[in-house]
């Protein structure tokens, strides 16, 4: 069985094609992550599932109905978290869920069976009455994931579900998220945080200029794509260091500001070097899915 598939689907905007014929599928149980720089058509490919969005070219099917023209039937199995909190702010956090569940046809005694639960689930029993404006963000994001769950949907798709939050409220909607895939959801997930997607995603593609450019497990693109082993070198001299001397101790240098990555499989040579030059600082780390992503995307800026 596969919940959403997606074939050749293209979009364009302006003549600009913002998703240019990618493949996709996801399958009960997964948590699938799309990955990719501002710009990459993660949104967009989002919508174009969910029928918010006609496609230009291609096939959607969710539950295996015709989206988008039978998307309306589909989305009534899914949830949905939007990138920018859309809650209604003259409402309680209770009349929140309350009226989202009304969207689904749920009867009122329906929904409030389910409200306390889900409050619990969002840590907001304490504030079931309080209005939208008196909630941070993290409490807002963690309304937003309980309200997406109030049709206890089959697939949730969340876009950039942990932006602008602090650290807490992140590793907090990380536990949530790792419960509904223990209770047998199947989420689909767009993010910037690539430790966001090494901890949640059974599977990542990485999209650019609207492409599928790689695809895997993120322990399968590390790999693939990486050396396995990573130093950074930071510091005034890091730059010059890494000109004369970083060739000859690593396979792979980059700079970025002012630090310099080495990538090596055998880093004994790079750590030796570095511990005769007390100028320079250094961190050694196991490769992960931020370098694959930045060496298969680059590391310029993105507007």
């Amino acid at each position: 069985m596969v919940y959403l598939t997606a074939h050749g689907l293209r979009k364009s905007y302006g003549g600009h094609e913002v998703v240019a014929g990618i493949d996709l599928e996801l399958k009960p149980g997964e948590c699938f992550g799309l990955l990719g720089p501002n710009g990459a058509g993660k949104t967009t490919t989002l919508r174009l599932c969910l029928g918010l969005t006609d496609p230009d070219a291609g096939t959607i099917r969710m539950f295996d109905l015709p989206v988008p023209r039978a998307a309306r039937q589909a989305r009534k199995r899914a949830g949905v978290v939007p990138q920018t909190d859309n809650l209604d702010p003259d409402f309680t956090v209770r009349e929140n869920l309350l009226v989202y569940g009304r969207y689904f046809g749920l009867g009122d005694g329906q929904i409030n069976a389910r409200i306390p639960a889900l409050l619990d689930f969002a840590g907001l029993t304490h504030r079931a009455g309080d209005k939208i404006k008196a909630l941070s963000g993290g409490m807002k994001r963690r309304l937003a994931l309980a309200r997406a769950l109030i049709n206890d949907p089959d697939l949730i798709f969340l876009d950039e579900p942990t932006t602008g939050l602090d650290p807490q409220a992140r590793h907090l909607i990380w536990q949530r998220l790792r419960q509904l895939l223990a209770q047998g959801k199947t989420i689909f997930l767009t993010t910037h945080f690539m430790d966001e997607a090494e901890r949640l995603c059974h599977r990542v593609a990485i999209m650019d200029r609207g492409r599928m450019i790689a695809g895997g497990s993120p322990r399968e693109l590390i790999g693939a794509h990486i050396e396995p082993q990573v130093v950074e070198v930071f510091g005034d001299g890091a730059e010059a260091w890494a000109s004369a001397h970083g060739a000859g101790v690593s396979e792979r240098c980059e700079k970025t500001g002012e630090t310099v990555f080495c990538y090596a499989r055998n880093v004994e040579p790079l750590l030796h070097d570095l511990e005769q030059r007390a100028e320079l600082r250094y961190l050694h780390r196991p490769a992960n899915l931020e370098d694959v992503f930045l060496r298969l995307t680059g590391r310029d800026l993105r507007d």
